[in-house]
């Protein structure tokens, strides 16, 4: 039974397309391998195929259907925003101990595969009206890998969100760069991150490209 908490230091940082091409990498490996992304905010079940569930399904190997989408994102919500304010938008509240629950529910039958789950938003955004993103890794208690993109900024923002795991007590598996389009040179933002984050792995994925060597190697030990 191995679990690992996937989450970034924001929106639209990478943490999906990590994710996805993790699941990807352990298939080809021969690992069993699952994805669970419980919470999902600007969601529009008129266009399903581009959303983030979508592209973990896929990955996955398994066909899109209604009972696959609830399966793994149970709470989906339309509007592009914190998952307590979409909640709100539609009348509906979420409940931080709810996905925690469920959260737990799916390591124990896990049992022999590895059990990828992903975040909302960045380490900090708000989970429920009174719990953030941190309280739910801190809650479950099993590794974390951090991901974010690169732009001007990057290294400010993971070495807080690195801080406010540790200060948690959540162990940081490794830290992924995740290339943009637009931002300063990748590997001068990754040799910086690596001075100050001697103790752990810091590297980056390219755009185009699948997790590198360094990430597989610390997800590695869980699976043994």
């Amino acid at each position: 039974m191995a679990a690992v908490f996937i989450t970034g230091t924001g929106t639209d940082v990478g943490k999906t397309y990590v994710t996805a091409g993790l699941i990807r990498a352990l298939r080809a490996d021969g690992r069993a391998v699952e994805a669970l992304k419980p919470v999902v905010s600007g969601f529009d079940p008129h266009a399903p195929d581009g959303s983030d569930p979508a592209v973990l399904l896929k990955a996955s190997g398994i066909a899109w259907s209604p009972e696959a989408l609830e399966h793994i994102s149970p709470w989906r919500f339309a509007a592009p925003l914190s998952p307590p304010l979409a909640a709100q938008r539609e009348g509906r509240t979420l409940d931080s101990a709810e996905v925690i629950a469920l959260c737990r529910d799916r390591i124990a039958l896990a049992r022999d595969r590895l059990l990828l789950i992903e975040g909302a938003g960045g380490v900090m955004s708000p989970l429920d009206d009174n719990h953030t993103m941190l309280d739910w890794a801190g809650s479950l208690k099993i590794p974390t890998l951090l991901v974010a993109g690169s732009y001007l900024g990057t290294v400010s923002h993971m070495l807080t969100a690195n801080l406010a795991l540790r200060s948690c007590g959540v162990e940081v598996l490794a830290v992924v760069i995740s290339e943009g389009a637009d931002g300063p040179p990748l590997d001068e933002t990754v040799q910086i991150l690596r001075r100050f984050l001697d103790d752990v792995p810091v590297t980056a994925i390219r755009r185009g490209e699948g997790p590198p060597v360094e990430v597989l190697g610390s997800i590695a030990p869980l699976l043994d």
